[in-house]
C-alpha cells in the first residue's frame, strides 16, 4: 500500500515493470540462449525410426499424387524453364504431397532440417504425427542406431518425374525421400505410387530391394533424363562407343530402380545412369543412399563424392553404377567441358 498522499501513476508502474524485464533479459539472456542450443545439440535421432518415417511419409505422399492423377485434377502450372530449357511444372500432385510428406516429418521430429523441392504459400499445416510404429520388415532388418539430430538433413521430393506425370507416363513417377548424416546418404527411399512398391534401404543396415545378376562393362547401355537425351549422346558416345545403347526415361527414381531388380513393375535394364547437367539433391539423395547400402556408387562425373548439406544444387553431373568398377568408368568420361565446347 501506497504511503498516504503519494498516488502511484499506472504508466510508471508499467514503466518500471518494463524496465525490470528489460534489465532481467539482459542479464539471462545469453544463459538462457546457451542453454537452449545446448539442449538441442544433445538430441539423438534413431536411424531406423527415421527410415519407418521416411517410409511412410513417401507413401502418404504417393496417395496424394496418385489420387489427383486419377481424378484429373492436376491444375497444372509452370515454375518456369530448367537449365535445359524444358518447361519445369507444378501440379497440385507436387503440392499436395508436399504437404503430406513435409509436414509429418516435421511434426514428428520439428528440430531436423527437412529440405523439400516444393513449398507451401497457402500458411496451411498438416497436423498428423507418426506413429512409431515399425514395419515388421524394417525392424527385422534393421537395428536401432541414434545419431546428433543436429547431423542430419532430411531431402524429399514429394513428385519425382512432374512432366512425365502430367502426360500420364506413370511408371515413371515416384516419391522419394533421403536422410543424410553430416552429408552422407544414409536412407532412401522410392515410392511407386501407382504400383505402391516402395524400395528402402539403410547403408550399413539392410536393403528391400537388390541388385541384377549380371551388368555389361565392355558394352554399358545408359540410362539418361529425357529432356536432354540428345544433348547427352555425344558424352556418351565419346566414352562407350558410338553404338552405345542410350535409354531415354524420365524421373531420377526411376532411373536408380532401372540399375536394380525391383519386383512391381516392367524397368529398362540400364547399367549405367549418367546425368551431364545441373541436378537438385532431392532428386538424386534417395537413390544415392540406396546404390550406397548395395555397394554401388552415385558420384559426379569426375568421380567425387556428393555432399547432402548446404545448398540443394549439384552442379558436377552424375555417374551411377553398382557392381561394376566405378572408377574404370569415371577414367573413360570425356571432359565435360571439351564435350560443350
Amino acid at each position: 500500500m501506497a504511503p498516504m498522499g503519494i498516488r502511484l501513476s499506472p504508466l510508471g508502474v508499467v514503466v518500471f515493470c518494463l524496465l525490470g524485464l528489460g534489465v532481467i533479459y539482459h542479464l539471462y539472456a545469453g544463459m538462457i540462449s546457451n542453454r537452449i542450443s545446448a539442449f538441442k545439440q544433445g538430441k539423438t535421432v534413431d536411424l531406423r525410426e527415421l527410415l519407418a518415417l521416411s517410409v511412410e511419409a513417401a507413401v502418404q505422399g504417393g496417395r496424394e499424387v496418385k489420387r489427383i492423377r486419377e481424378d484429373n485434377t492436376l491444375d497444372e502450372k509452370s515454375k518456369g524453364k530448367t537449365k535445359e530449357g524444358a518447361s519445369e511444372k507444378l501440379t497440385l500432385g507436387d503440392l499436395n504431397s508436399h504437404k503430406k510428406m513435409f509436414h509429418l516429418i516435421k511434426n514428428t521430429f520439428p528440430y531436423l532440417q527437412v529440405n523439400s523441392e516444393e513449398h507451401d504459400s497457402t500458411g496451411e499445416s498438416e497436423t498428423a504425427v507418426w506413429n512409431h510404429v515399425i514395419p515388421a520388415e524394417i525392424a527385422q532388418k534393421v537395428d536401432s542406431r541414434e545419431v546428433p539430430a543436429e547431423s542430419v538433413t532430411v531431402w524429399i521430393d514429394p513428385l519425382d518425374a512432374t512432366q512425365e506425370y502430367t502426360e500420364n507416363l506413370r511408371q515413371y513417377v515416384t516419391t522419394m525421400v533421403c536422410v543424410a548424416v553430416n552429408g552422407d546418404p544414409v536412407i532412401g527411399v522410392i515410392h511407386k505410387p501407382f504400383t505402391e512398391y516402395t524400395a528402402w534401404a539403410m547403408v550399413g543396415a539392410g536393403a528391400n530391394v537388390r541388385a541384377r545378376e549380371t551388368y555389361s562393362e565392355k558394352a554399358p547401355q545408359v540410362i539418361v533424363s529425357r529432356s536432354h537425351a540428345g544433348k547427352v549422346k555425344g558424352f556418351i558416345g565419346a566414352a562407350f562407343g558410338n553404338d552405345t545403347v542410350i535409354i531415354p526415361a524420365g524421373g531420377a527414381g526411376y532411373k536408380v530402380l532401372a540399375l536394380l531388380d525391383p519386383p512391381d513393375d516392367k524397368y529398362d535394364k540400364a547399367d549405367v545412369y549418367i546425368h551431364i547437367t545441373y541436378i537438385k539433391k532431392w532428386d538424386i539423395c534417395a537413390g544415392n543412399a540406396i546404390l550406397k547400402a548395395l555397394g554401388g556408387h552415385m558420384t559426379t562425373l569426375k568421380g567425387e563424392e556428393i555432399d547432402y548439406r548446404g545448398h540443394e544444387a549439384n552442379n558436377g553431373g552424375l555417374l551411377a553404377s553398382i557392381n561394376m568398377d566405378h572408377k574404370a568408368l569415371v577414367e573413360k568420361l570425356p571432359s565435360l567441358d571439351k564435350e560443350r565446347g
